[in-house]
C-alpha cells in the first residue's frame, strides 16, 4: 500500500494528499464487488465501511438522508451506482466532495462510452455514463472501472439457478464474451483507493479470453463437483416472454433482454488491457474462478 503525506506528480497542487487511516467508505458493501473491496481494505488495515441498505453502515441509494451519516469523516469512497434513471450518482458524488471525500472510484460498466452498445433502444450509456461525468467534474481524484459481464453470474449470480438446473436459456445465440473475474475488479478498485498511479485512469476491464455461454457451461463441468449445463440458445421476444411471465414489468424485461445483447453481438469478446494496466499481471480465467467456486461448494 503506498501512501504519502505530500501531493505526487498526478495531483494538482489544489488536490490535498490522500491520507490513512481516514475510512473508506464502499457502497453495496455486501454486493459481489462491493465486500470484496470491503475484505480486501479489511486485509490491508485500512478502516472501511461497509455501505448498504442490509450493511454496518446504513446507506440507501433511494434514501438521501442515508448519505451523509455514511459519508461523515471518509476520504475516499467506491461507488456502486444505481442502474436507474434519474441517476442518483451526480447528487451523491457533489455530497461527498463537499463532505470532504478526496478520491472516488467508480464501478461503471464496459461500453457505455461507445452508442448503441446495448443495441438499438438504448442509445447512450444511460446512469452510468452520467455517474462518469458526475465523477470526472467533482473535483476530486476519480478512477472509472468498466467492467464486462462477470463470470460470478455463474456460480452466484443470474444464471446459477439454471446451472445448477441444468439449462441456461439466453437470447445471445453463438455470441462471446470475455468475462471478468469480480475479484479482479476488486483488486483494481482496491489499488485505485489506496495506491498513487491510478488519478485520472479509465480501466476497461475483461477476463483473458472470449467465451460462449456453451464453453462457459463445459468450464463449470470440468471443476470437481461441477453440474453439466446445457445451453439453450433463445428468441429474444420469448426470452423477454417468459421475463414477464415470472412477474417482471415489459420495461424491465425490455432492458435485461437488451443488457444481453453486447454478449449476442460478441460486443463483449474483444479482450482489454485494464487488469493488467492497473495491478502489473494478467486478469484471471473462469476457469479458475469456476474452480474456486467449486471449493466452496456452491454446485450443491
Amino acid at each position: 500500500m503506498t501512501k504519502t503525506e505530500d501531493a505526487t506528480p498526478e495531483q494538482s497542487p489544489s488536490q490535498p494528499p490522500f491520507r490513512s487511516p481516514y475510512p473508506v467508505l464502499v457502497t453495496g458493501g455486501t454486493g459481489k464487488t462491493g465486500r470484496r473491496v470491503v475484505a480486501r481494505l479489511r486485509d490491508l488495515g485500512v478502516e472501511t465501511r461497509a455501505a448498504s441498505r442490509s450493511g454496518e453502515t446504513p446507506f440507501d441509494w433511494e434514501s438521501p438522508a442515508t448519505w451523509a451519516p455514511a459519508l461523515e469523516g471518509a476520504a475516499a469512497v467506491y461507488i456502486v451506482p444505481l442502474d436507474t434513471e434519474p441517476s442518483p450518482t451526480p447528487a451523491f458524488v457533489e455530497q461527498a466532495v463537499g463532505a470532504g471525500v478526496q478520491r472516488i472510484v467508480l464501478l461503471s460498466a464496459r461500453g457505455v462510452n461507445v452508442p448503441g452498445y446495448f443495441g438499438p433502444s438504448i442509445v447512450d450509456g444511460g446512469p452510468h455514463l452520467r455517474g462518469e461525468e458526475a465523477v470526472r467534474s467533482a473535483g476530486a481524484a476519480w478512477t472509472i472501472l468498466r467492467p464486462g459481464w462477470f463470470a460470478q453470474n455463474f456460480s452466484e449470480g443470474v444464471f446459477l439457478d439454471g446451472v445448477r438446473d441444468g439449462e441456461v436459456a439466453l437470447p445471445v445465440g453463438d455470441g462471446r464474451a470475455a468475462y471478468i473475474d469480480a475479484d479482479d475488479i476488486a483488486a483494481v478498485a482496491v489499488a485505485a483507493l489506496t495506491e498513487d498511479g491510478h488519478d485520472g485512469e479509465v480501466y476497461e476491464l475483461s477476463g483473458p479470453r472470449a467465451l460462449g455461454v456453451a464453453d462457459v457451461l463445459d468450464e463449470i463441468a470440468k471443476t470437481d463437483g461441477g453440474p453439466r449445463a446445457s445451453y439453450v440458445p433463445l428468441e429474444e421476444a420469448a426470452f423477454r416472454d417468459g421475463l414477464v411471465a415470472q412477474g417482471m414489468s415489459e420495461g424491465e424485461a425490455k432492458l435485461w433482454t437488451a443488457a444481453l445483447d453486447p454478449i449476442r453481438t460478441s460486443r463483449e469478446a474483444p479482450l482489454k488491457d485494464g487488469v493488467r494496466r492497473a495491478l502489473g499481471r494478467s486478469p484471471r480465467d473462469v476457469a479458475d474462478v469456476f474452480r474456486d467456486a467449486a471449493a466452496e461448494g456452491v454446485w450443491g
